[in-house]
């Protein structure tokens, strides 16, 4: 058993939540192992369950107004959405919480679906973190990503390989997303080239051969979904003029290597050291959407390409390098930056186990950043 960093039965004692994840992030797992015996737990994936609401949705509210439990979950939302009505008017009156799993947002926006006004907060379930993981192995994580079937496989491969075709398949044929799935299934293996990079929707078009404007859709697809997200730029640089594209990662990076086509992660290889920086910004994400932390995740790049790879708010820089041995030539950016006079604490994370200091940055070695983050001593409280 994997022990999840996300308490789901603490965020719902006062309000109820959706709770968005990518297929096979362990959402359906999570609500099992902590709300087994606690709530009512209607799983739209069943069968029968969802022929029945189908038929007749009145029954859903049967089933609440009949249930031993004041906690209500319902499992994959976005199959029938028309139930949020009733949700909302459950929940305004008062007696019942909701925790509403989903792994499509675009099909709840697209249908039009009632998102209940903020009566139910947003909480996100993503792929397993390091400290999530018992005897944690990077090369292994790089290479398979933090899916918890796929880590813990030994047919790791194989199900990456078939977890891509289920989402071409089921999310993208299904939904009716894109016209041209032979198309978009070039433009996904260009964008996990791409992973982690500025968005050049010029080239990526012409490497796609499509038009700048269905690379664009394309990519908001793949947000809607959940398999990616933007990390936006950061606008508050006045010594420097700098970039204002976003960069996009791919949410896992096992399934970005498998897009890729990539078979295997080499140690000294320029996809090791983008999969790594990958890594960072996923515990990153995962520590601020678990902590409910409301700061911005962005990137610092100037005009001439001075970059800082990763900043927390205006508290925190973060430079990643997948060197085993680091100095001050690699600080460029961070100094640069620190010229703004506006972010609080730099970091250089790296391979290179010699912590150590040069003015306001401080070079640490990635195990060591990772346990401060999760220990609350990164960031002001």
């Amino acid at each position: 058993m994997i022990k999840r960093c996300l308490n789901i039965e603490q965020l719902l004692t006062k309000r109820s939540f959706f709770l968005f994840g990518p297929r096979a992030t362990g959402k359906s797992t999570l609500v099992s192992e902590q709300l087994q015996g606690k709530a009512e737990i209607i799983d739209l994936l069943d069968r029968s369950t969802f022929a029945t609401l189908t038929a007749n949705p009145a029954e859903f509210e049967n089933i609440v107004n009949h249930s031993q439990h004041n906690l209500i979950v319902v499992d994959e939302i976005q199959l029938l959405p028309e139930l949020l009505n009733t949700v909302q008017r459950l929940i305004v009156r008062g007696k019942q919480r909701f925790l509403l799993t989903g792994s499509s947002q675009r099909k709840l926006r697209r249908q039009g679906a009632n998102l209940l006004a903020g009566r139910a907060l947003v909480a996100h379930m993503l792929p397993l973190t390091r400290n999530e993981i018992s005897g944690f192995d990077l090369l292994r994580y790089l290479h398979c990503g933090g899916l918890p079937e796929v880590y813990l496989s030994d047919i790791a491969n194989e199900i990456l390989d078939a977890y891509v075709y289920t989402y071409l398949q089921e999310e993208i044929r299904a939904e009716g997303a894109v016209r041209n799935l032979p198309a978009f299934s070039r433009f996904l293996q260009t964008m996990a080239l791409a992973n982690g990079e500025i968005l050049n929707f010029t080239k990526l078009a012409s490497d796609c051969q499509l038009a700048p404007s269905t690379v664009r859709d394309y990519v908001q697809v793949l947000e809607d979904t959940l398999l990616g997200a933007l990390l936006l730029p950061w606008r508050g640089s006045t010594q420097r003029k700098a970039v204002s594209t976003a960069k996009f990662y791919f949410f896992d990076t096992g399934v970005a290597r498998t897009l890729t086509g990539i078979k295997t992660v080499e140690r000294n290889s320029s996809f090791y050291g983008k999969a790594f920086e990958q890594f960072i910004w996923m515990e990153l994400r995962a520590y601020l959407s678990y902590q409910r932390k409301k700061l911005s995740l962005t990137f610092w790049c100037t005009k001439h390409g001075q970059e800082v790879d990763l900043l927390i708010g205006e508290e925190v820089a973060i430079e990643v390098k997948a060197k085993h041995t680091v100095s001050q030539r690699d600080l460029k950016g961070l100094r640069l930056l620190a010229e703004e006079g506006v972010f609080q604490k730099f970091y250089l994370v790296s391979h290179d186990r010699s912590n150590r200091r040069y003015d306001a940055c401080h070079l640490i070695y990635w195990e060591n950043f990772l346990d401060d983050l999760w220990a609350g001593k990164l960031l002001a409280s």
